[in-house]
């Protein structure tokens, strides 16, 4: 295999894995039994997790766009790195605000 095909099996296996994530995200806190006393710790930790899935998910689909303009740049024979830049100013002045 080459290296274009290793990363695009890559990408696979992490939109794969974002899925995943989203069906963790999705899942209720509290599960299918309600329990009457739920501790203060269980429930930081459950929302803790869920919010773990969730920017890992996010984390994922940025570095999967990342490779993705990387291949396509490659197939077209530009650099990744200068191809997004897309404008005439200087570095000051495309990073002022």
């Amino acid at each position: 295999m080459t290296s274009k095909e290793f990363k695009i099996e890559i990408i696979k296996a992490g939109e794969a894995a974002v899925k995943e994530l989203i069906k963790v995200a999705r899942d209720p806190i509290f599960g299918k039994q309600l329990e009457g006393d739920l501790s203060a710790d269980r429930l930081k930790n459950a929302a803790a997790a869920k919010k773990l899935a969730i920017m890992d998910a996010f984390e994922i689909l940025g570095r999967i766009e990342e490779e993705k303009n990387a291949i396509e740049a490659a197939e077209k024979g530009v650099d990744p790195k200068t191809a997004k830049v897309n404008s005439n100013k200087g570095f000051a002045e495309r990073f002022s605000k």
